[in-house]
């Protein structure tokens, strides 16, 4: 997908397009902004599949991506991993609101899933990641995820984080999970965090909100189940976008 200014104040969706399982539907916005919908066409992605979506967001441009129902990663008839690569840009002035639904991690799946974000300085984000591991009385498959994001020249953020069976032992231990079912991020970019970031500190039980080199901030977040996760991250977005927020 691709957003840039229509010429009359709001924003044009000049290529959309999705094939296989991801399906893209242009919904309505608010004000200048445009709005997309992931709906998920069949299911996916199971093992063996390579799934992927990107999109820019030009000078100007305001685009919210958000999905209509949770992701289920499941095994497949042949067995092996799935991968799912996102890849956002956001030019000088652009900004990108990217709320998807869950990713659920079902038991017996095996998923890799890439996400690289990559903004010029003057670039504006909200990114939401929330992961489920294991529906509701079962095991998690094994999940797999590196999430790096890019502002300018620099590299501000390069994690990874494996999850389930077969994983490097000490995921589910008092250093990582703790026994929680839900983990889930949120990344926020404003060029005014430069030079008034966002305080460090708890937010609550289990998230925590840390600032980024540059124009950045960080919260992570672990919870029992994924609407406790879901309301812990509103929040957080609420906390870091109030205009009363606390600044170092």
């Amino acid at each position: 997908m691709h957003a840039r200014p229509d010429g009359r104040g709001g924003t044009a969706l000049p290529v959309l397009e999705g094939e296989g399982p991801l399906a893209l539907r242009r919904v309505r916005g608010t004000g200048d902004e445009a709005g997309v919908l992931l709906v998920g066409a069949m299911s996916a992605p199971l093992g063996g599949d390579h799934l992927g979506v990107t999109a820019d967001v030009d000078t100007g441009a305001r685009l919210r991506v958000g999905s209509a129902a949770a992701t289920i990663a499941l095994p497949g008839a042949t067995g092996g991993e799935a991968r799912y690569d996102v890849h956002l840009r956001v030019a000088d002035g652009g900004e990108l609101v990217w709320l998807p639904e869950p990713l659920i991690s079902a038991a017996g799946s095996e998923l890799s899933v890439t996400t690289r974000l990559d903004l010029a300085p003057g670039a504006r984000l909200v990114f939401r990641e929330e992961q489920v591991l294991g529906r509701a009385a079962e095991q998690p498959g094994r999940l797999s995820s590196r999430l790096t994001l890019r502002i300018g020249a620099s590299v501000v953020l390069d994690q990874e984080l494996a999850c389930g069976p077969g994983t490097p032992g000490g995921w589910d231990g008092p250093a990582v999970l703790a026994g929680h079912r839900a983990v889930g991020q949120l990344l926020v970019v404003r060029p005014e965090f430069a030079d008034h970031p966002v305080a460090p500190g708890v937010l609550g039980e289990g998230c925590t909100v840390v600032p980024l080199p540059g124009p950045a901030a960080l919260v992570t977040a672990v919870a029992r189940d994924g609407l406790v996760l879901r309301r812990t991250l509103d929040e957080a977005l609420n906390r870091i976008e109030s205009p009363a927020r606390a600044v170092r």
